[in-house]
């Protein structure tokens, strides 16, 4: 756990932690937890499988929808083995360069989710604004070099955060607040001075922001079309369209938002309600994106079912 230093105790070892007072109970809050990791993988791979095998949906929106599937998959395998470490082996120490590993991952798929949303909200105002130019606007070439730059974007964000954590002195704290390593928590733990890594995680959440920001901008400009769609019939389609996205969205922002408000008044919360808010974070995202798509989009829904032999 401790390295003896000539002037300072280094400690070589981070503990995760669970649910406090709920230890005890760990195994069976794990059957949930590991239930609800199954069906966000095997959802996603399907979306992932029926998009890649069926030709009719070869589409930009499909494509879109499968680098949401990606980050996802990605988000749900960066936070398992630490979580399953925690609540059912009940082991929960972690090597630094292995935290610094998983929070690089964690956080460079959750910026690559917020990355794919926006790209998403661009993709239903094309679609509503100039549906006759939607197909050639974009191409397939198009959506491949989007995705592809933001994905690299979105990793080289994260990059400088293991280096900058790495070059950290911690030699009080060891004890993290979550079941995995996030950044803020792990930068906490610090004795030595940390000012290069806090405005540089707040330049990483302005960006992540900013994603949201033009979200919100893009559906600004939508609402504005609709509303100038003559037929009350037609306005409502041309939202329909849209409610997938918004529900991946509000999903999306709405744990991250608590969860960074209660980092933010921590001294004003449980410890177990920022802990439970972090997995559903983690959690809630991958599991529900695939299941809304699957039941607000029909043809989604009717491949779905197809390959699983359903009617």
């Amino acid at each position: 756990m401790y390295t003896v230093n000539s002037s300072k105790i280094e400690i070589t070892t981070f503990f995760l932690i669970g649910i406090p007072g709920l230890e005890h109970v760990h195994e069976w809050i794990s059957i949930p937890i590991c239930l609800m990791y199954l069906v966000a993988i095997f959802s996603n791979c399907t979306i992932l499988f029926v998009i890649r095998t069926e030709p009719s949906l070869h589409a930009p929106m499909y494509y879109f929808l499968s680098m949401l599937a990606i980050s996802d998959l990605g988000l749900s395998f960066s936070s398992l083995p630490t979580v399953l470490s925690v609540f059912v082996f009940n082991n929960t120490g972690i090597s630094p360069n292995a935290c610094f590993a998983q929070e690089f991952f964690i956080h460079g798929f959750t910026d690559m989710e917020s990355s794919v949303l926006l790209i998403m909200s661009f993709d239903r105002f094309l679609a509503i604004r100039t549906p006759l130019r939607y197909n050639s606007i974009l191409t397939n070439a198009r959506v491949a070099k989007m995705c592809l730059v933001f994905s690299i974007k979105s990793m080289l964000l994260m990059l400088p955060f293991p280096f900058t954590l790495k070059t950290l002195t911690y030699c009080k704290k060891s004890l993290l607040s979550h079941s995995c390593c996030l950044h803020q928590d792990v930068m906490n733990l610090a004795c030595s001075e940390n000012t290069v890594d806090f405005f540089y995680g707040f330049f990483v959440a302005l960006c992540m922001m900013s994603d949201s920001v033009f979200i919100a901008v893009s559906y600004v400009f939508i609402l504005k079309t609709v509303m100038g769609i003559g037929s009350h019939k037609e306005r409502l389609k041309a939202l329909n369209t849209c409610v997938s996205h918004i529900c991946a969205v509000l999903i999306f922002y709405i744990p991250i938002a608590v969860l960074a408000l209660m980092h933010r008044f921590g001294n004003y919360n449980s410890p177990s309600a920022v802990i439970i808010s972090a997995d559903i974070f983690l959690i809630v995202p991958p599991l529900m994106n695939p299941i809304v798509y699957c039941v607000k989009t029909r043809q989604i829904r009717e491949k779905v079912f197809g390959k699983l032999g359903l009617k």
